[in-house]
């Protein structure tokens, strides 16, 4: 595969792209479409209807994006490396697997897949740590047309339990622990825990990834290898792509929201993989041959994006890497990038501020030279860690593209194209072409023009666009297309200086993003309202060094424990029933909240509290308990 015809190469043709996306975006689409291999071509680009919730790309079109990801790349990149696996510990044999090999590989296992009664249609939920054989279960469910669910190997049983009741899932893909850092993780034991609450899931596959000891259910749980070997003795190993409708749904992924059920952000076959491989080639401005190191968990929506379906899609080399950036020391990353002279370089901010504490050190004697493009994702990275990346990582010279995006989207909207268009340290800068922000006030009312903030919106479909929530379409309707008629609601604020760059200010909804990682408050505040002694709890979200945003919790307890008790045991229930990943990392405990008069919790107050703006916080006269403000303010952690 050359470079695709629609790769941006200077910023005249960004300007002329973004024009030509916007007056004409049928032809714009088409022409990028065209690119893919397709059994049967789309009749209508596109149709949408923003008041419903309802968007549809290249209706009528039938393909299989494993075709696009692998086939397609054989004829003259058979023996090209497709991913290198490198794992947790340095000592340990990395792996590399050519497109040749990842095709016989997801053959295998999608013939696996079908032989235990898989079919088109079926949801099955993904669990395992980051290793190949995750990419390759991805890559079998979307070749049988199954629709495929990642869950993050930091979720718990009470968590999967929920995922795969909602998608009403009938197999689990698993592995036996997974490696994270110096911590074994029981994939496999948490699994059989989740199941006894779940009715749905007639097949487990595991796959014996660190050989610990595992509880195997007969009639249920199956070997990974055992049935791969008994699949190839028994038929061709080969596994012709089934044909998918465009708008067939890909997969599911769960996110966090502003109620406590997550929510299955669904996204369909042929739109999503146009955008995630324009974007893709685009933002990071891909060339033939070059390695892709996306530092990101496959259980997100960056890991399904820009590790597997928008590198593969476009030939890429793309690393896989199990670990933890400061394990076994705080120079792994750019070990790694040394080790496999990476091109592009594709981390968080969350990382790169950690990293930056550990000084100079673990970056001497390392490399970095082969990098030519950086990347941040998952949050607005601030100045200080954006210059330290520029300017250490980087040598000054390489790009960063600060990527704005959501597992809504499906793929980046707004980032500077790197070495294209200008960057500028905190703002995501331009939308890609096909995307058109509105800036909206409180009263509905779109911002025109520069030097104005407000809440992000977008007002035409893109074709990586979310399509329903799953099972629940107006819960879709009524969380991204209801607040503003006609346009989708990103749920953060945003700014558009005299430049017209954009730059991402935060949530405004009760959703916090903690190192990356949505966490829906009212799902936390579930979790620790299910301790017997809390009476009322509420999350807020405080500017954090590391992560960019930390979880303060106040919690109303009876009980006479003490508090640090109190305290371990509420970290204990979040670890139960959401994940490690949502610990608070300060609690405090309280004899109320402040409320008004009609019950509703004043967070703003809360909120204020927690980044220690006392003087800030405005009349309380009118709550109806206006004492408990001191009270909360003197006990401030």
């Amino acid at each position: 595969m050359t470079t695709p015809k629609y790769k941006i190469d200077s910023f005249e043709e960004y300007n002329k792209e973004y024009k030509r996306s916007i007056e004409n975006p049928i032809e714009f689409w088409d022409d990028i479409a065209n690119d893919f291999t397709w059994h049967k071509k789309w009749d209508t680009t596109y149709e949408s209807d923003f008041s419903k919730a309802k968007t549809q790309w290249f209706i009528g079109g039938k393909l299989n994006i494993t075709e696009n990801c692998i086939d397609r790349h054989l004829t003259e990149k058979g023996e090209q490396a497709a991913i290198i696996f490198e794992p947790n510990n340095p000592n340990d044999p990395n792996q590399i697997i050519t497109y040749n090999q990842l095709h016989k590989r997801v053959c295998e296992f999608a013939n696996v897949l079908v032989n235990k009664g898989i079919k088109k249609g079926d949801r099955i939920c993904i669990y395992m740590g980051m290793i190949p054989e995750l990419a390759i279960a991805v890559l079998a469910c979307a070749r049988i047309g199954a629709i495929h669910s990642v869950i993050f190997g930091g979720f718990s049983a009470k968590s999967i339990a929920d995922r795969v009741n909602d998608a009403e899932a009938n197999c689990i893909i698993t592995c036996d622990a997974a490696n994270r850092g110096n911590k074994t993780i029981p994939l496999k034991s948490v699994v059989d825990e989740a199941l006894t609450e779940c009715s749905t899931v007639e097949t487990v596959l595991v796959y014996n990834h660190l050989n610990t000891k595992i509880q195997m259910k007969e009639g249920r749980d199956h070997d990974w290898v055992k049935t791969v070997t008994e699949v190839v003795e028994s038929r061709n190993s080969d596994f012709p792509a089934v044909s998918m409708d465009s708008e067939d749904p890909l997969f599911i992924l769960y996110t966090s929201g502003s109620t406590g059920k997550p929510k299955g952000v669904v996204h369909s076959t042929a739109g999503y993989m146009v955008w995630a491989n324009y974007t893709f080639v685009n933002v990071f401005q891909y060339q033939e041959g070059q390695t892709h190191f996306c530092t990101a968990d496959i259980g997100w929506i960056t890991g399904h994006s820009y590790i597997i379906y928008g590198p593969l899609s476009a030939g890429a080399t793309t690393l896989m890497f199990e670990g933890i950036p400061t394990w076994p020391d705080a120079g792994r990353f750019w070990e790694i990038t040394d080790k496999y002279s990476v091109d592009i370089l594709y981390t968080a901010p969350t990382a790169i501020r950690s990293l930056m504490t550990f000084g100079d050190a673990p970056i001497s004697e390392k490399n970095l030279d082969t990098l030519k493009v950086l990347g941040t994702v998952g949050e607005p990275i601030n100045e200080e860690a954006w210059q330290w990346y520029k300017g250490k990582i980087g040598h000054g010279e390489v790009p960063i593209v600060d990527t704005w995006w959501q597992t809504e989207t499906g793929g980046i909207l707004i980032s500077n194209l790197a070495g294209i268009t200008p960057e500028k340290p905190t703002f995501a800068t331009l939308p890609l072409p096909g995307v058109q922000p509105a800036l909206m006030d409180e009263n509905g009312n779109e911002l025109i023009g520069n030097d104005v903030s407000g809440n992000l919106c977008i007002k035409f479909p893109w074709p990586g666009m979310i399509r329903t929530t799953y099972g629940d379409h107006d819960r879709c309707l009524d969380t991204y297309f209801s607040a503003y008629p006609d346009k989708y609601f990103t749920g953060d604020g945003c700014l558009r200086d005299e430049n017209g760059f954009y730059r991402i200010t935060g949530r405004v909804d009760d959703v916090l993003n903690v190192s990356g990682h949505r966490i829906g408050t009212a799902e936390l505040e579930n979790a620790i309202n299910m301790h017997p002694n809390v009476v009322e709890s509420a999350i807020i979200g405080y500017p954090h060094d590391i992560k960019g945003q930390g979880i303060y919790a106040y919690v109303i307890h009876i009980g006479e424990q003490d508090q640090e008790t109190i305290k371990k045991e509420i970290l204990g229930y979040v670890t139960q029933h959401i994940g490690p990943i949502a610990k608070p990392d300060k609690i405090q405990i309280v004899s109320g909240l402040p409320k008004t008069r009609s019950g509703k919790i004043m967070r703003r107050i809360l909120r204020k509290i927690a980044e220690g703006e006392f003087q800030n916080i405005g009349d309380t006269s009118t709550l109806l308990n206006p004492e408990i403000v001191d009270d909360i303010i003197n006990g401030r952690i």
